[in-house]
């Protein structure tokens, strides 16, 4: 099958053919540029999706991601930037291996296009010329034996007459023979014109057209071979990223196969855990029971309002609920956790003059109790910001237990840390001393004496400070003995005073009887707790004794806040029982701690300030 047989007169149709050819060719193109821009597009979106939900570097959210589950997560934003990275992939590769392949194609076949139909034309033009040569030699020659016809005509006519002359026969005869002569010329012309005419049309239909249009054929085909091969180096395109791809979908699928959610569980508990004991069993309260002890003017809980009741040692202490905020369970840290033990079996109550267990002031119901600590709102820090602006203490004894020992821990790695490249300096600097020692020429050795001098300054001042660190960790994780009663109400006096203020902010006010009243104003209270607190927050002075007391029964104080008494040790009492069954007493001036109220007999003295008397 060759167009040049089969199409030899379909010249303009085969023009129109190439050239919708062309067009579907440039079609193909655009449609590629614009599967190129999406490609790119989508990556970018992609990239900036996995960009928008990164965690934020030194922010809250950047600590969340040490849980397996948000690790998955950051795995998967990775994977997803990787997954766009080979979409920008798919979008280059077309772009080099067919977008751009694909013009420079475009362009030469139209230049090949071009140059055949200017070569068919070219042929068109010939063959026309050729085919007007011959009609006018036709139409000559057709011309000339008219006139030779007519001209033998007129001497047959003349010859016929016997009244024309012999000149003039002979004048129409010569006419007549060269008009024949004429014809036989313009006959011979153009016959050669016709043999001539019909060779080239000849080698027109049957060598140049066929030429001609065999070369447009395969140019045509050329063409559709192409784009066929483009159509498959497209999918190529996109199959060369398919196993790439499948690793990124893979990562993801191992990264969420890598969720644990037992680990997960253990570092909320690392994150969270308190250190602290769970509360004790809350006390039956007996209300048919006629009260023992009486309250008198002076008592502590009668004049919340006074100086006094701020006084870090003489503030009363709140019950250990399991729905305590943390700002009101770590202001019970100075109290023993435990319920005091009961006094020896072989004692009997009548010779305890308190009794085994002290009477208590007549307490709020639990479900009261409950709603305040529901309701109320923690003020720890409206009143500790206004003069102390919310610091956090250096050695974190304003954590528990636990969450201080983690930190303390971090501190300590970190100041090594800082030690370990405050001390790669200094040996480098040494190194480059003893350098310019052997070779002079190449510095001053004693410009780098203050620039060592200050590293060695730097590294000392370190260690002091990572001990100081290890030293607090130490009493945390109890290799080392604990606080003395005084270091631990200095720094209990931030947590005690928050539960103070709590109790104040939620408006509860214990009446002299034992019961609760509403209070007048809040916004009064807050002022002279707000007062009251910042003329009492630096007072580190010893509790004054309020009385003494003897102990009948010798007590072994294991717990942290208690102290060990022997049977018939005589001590200071510097705060009495306020109802949870312990009194804080001292000895020698510089050791304090409860002990069971019930494991003592104690003589307040009832000129002393804030002291009870018992009747």
């Amino acid at each position: 099958m060759s167009w040049g047989t089969e199409l030899w007169d379909q010249f303009d149709n085969l023009e129109k053919h190439t050239q919708w050819g062309i067009d579907i060719l440039e079609k193909y193109i655009k449609f590629v540029k614009e599967r190129t821009d999406i490609e790119l597009s989508y990556a970018k979106q992609l990239r900036n999706l996995s960009k928008k939900y990164q965690p934020k570097k030194n922010s809250k959210e950047e600590e969340e991601y040490k849980y397996t589950a948000c690790k998955a997560f950051l795995s998967t934003l990775n994977e997803m930037n990787d997954y766009a990275g080979q979409h920008e992939v798919i979008s280059e590769n077309m772009t080099s291996q067919i977008t751009v392949d694909l013009m420079r194609y475009v362009q030469e076949l139209k230049q090949e296009r071009k140059s055949n139909f200017h070569d068919g034309r070219k042929a068109q033009q010939h063959i026309e010329t050729c085919w007007k040569q011959l009609e006018s030699s036709k139409r000559r020659f057709e011309r000339d034996c008219k006139e030779a016809d007519r001209a033998q005509q007129y001497f047959e006519k003349m010859d016929a007459d016997i009244n024309v002359t012999k000149a003039d026969v002979e004048k129409a005869r010569q006419q007549a023979q060269l008009r024949h002569q004429m014809a036989e010329d313009s006959k011979a012309d153009y016959s050669s014109i016709l043999q001539r005419f019909n060779q080239e049309q000849w080698e027109y239909y049957h060598t140049h057209i066929p030429n001609i249009f065999q070369k447009i054929q395969e140019m045509e085909e050329r063409r559709i071979v192409r784009i066929g091969e483009s159509m498959k180096t497209y999918a190529e395109v996109d199959r060369q990223v398919i196993p790439i791809i499948g690793k990124c979908l893979d990562g993801i699928v191992k990264a969420a196969e890598s969720i644990d959610q037992k680990n997960d569980s253990q570092l909320v508990v690392e994150a969270y855990k308190s250190g602290f004991e769970p509360p004790g069993d809350i006390e039956f309260e007996d209300y048919t029971q006629p009260m023992k002890r009486t309250v008198s003017e002076n008592s502590l809980s009668s004049s919340k309002e006074g100086k006094s009741e701020l006084r870090f040692g003489g503030k009363s202490r709140g019950k250990l609920w399991p729905f305590i905020k943390k700002n009101k369970l770590v202001s019970l840290l100075t109290s023993p956790h435990q319920p005091p033990p009961p006094p020896p079996a072989s004692a009997s109550p009548s010779a305890v003059p308190n009794g085994p267990q002290s009477p208590k002031q007549q307490k709020e119901p639990l479900s009261h109790r409950f709603n305040e600590f529901m309701t109320s709102k923690p003020k720890i820090h409206c009143f500790r910001s206004l003069k102390r602006g919310g610091a956090t203490p250096e050695d974190f004894s304003n954590l528990p237990p636990e969450q201080r020992r983690k930190k303390l821990q971090q501190k300590v790695d970190d100041l090594n840390k800082e030690i370990q490249k405050e001390t790669d300096q200094r040996d480098a600097i040494t190194k480059m001393k003893d350098v310019y020692l052997k070779n002079p020429q190449m510095g001053d050795p004693t410009s780098l004496d203050h620039k060592l001098a200050e590293v060695t300054q730097n590294i000392e001042r370190l260690r002091l400070e990572t001990q100081k660190f290890e030293a607090w960790l130490a009493e945390v994780e109890g290799r080392l003995p604990a606080r003395s009663e005084q270091a631990r109400r200095q720094s209990g006096m931030y947590d005690g005073q928050t539960h103070q203020t709590v109790t104040n902010c939620a408006q509860d006010r214990e009446s002299p009887d034992g019961s609760y009243t509403e209070e007048q104003s809040q916004e009064s209270e807050l002022k002279v707790l707000a007062t009251d607190f910042d003329d009492e927050f630096d007072d580190e002075e010893p509790l004054p004794a309020i009385g003494t007391c003897k102990a009948l029964y010798t007590f072994e104080g294991q717990n942290e806040g208690t102290i060990s008494v022997v049977e018939g040790e005589m001590l200071s009492v510097i705060e009495e029982d306020k109802g949870d069954g312990w009194t804080r007493i001292r000895r020698n001036e510089d050791e304090e701690g409860y002990v069971p109220t019930s494991y003592v007999e104690v003589y307040l003295d009832k000129n002393a300030k804030g002291a009870k008397t018992y009747i």
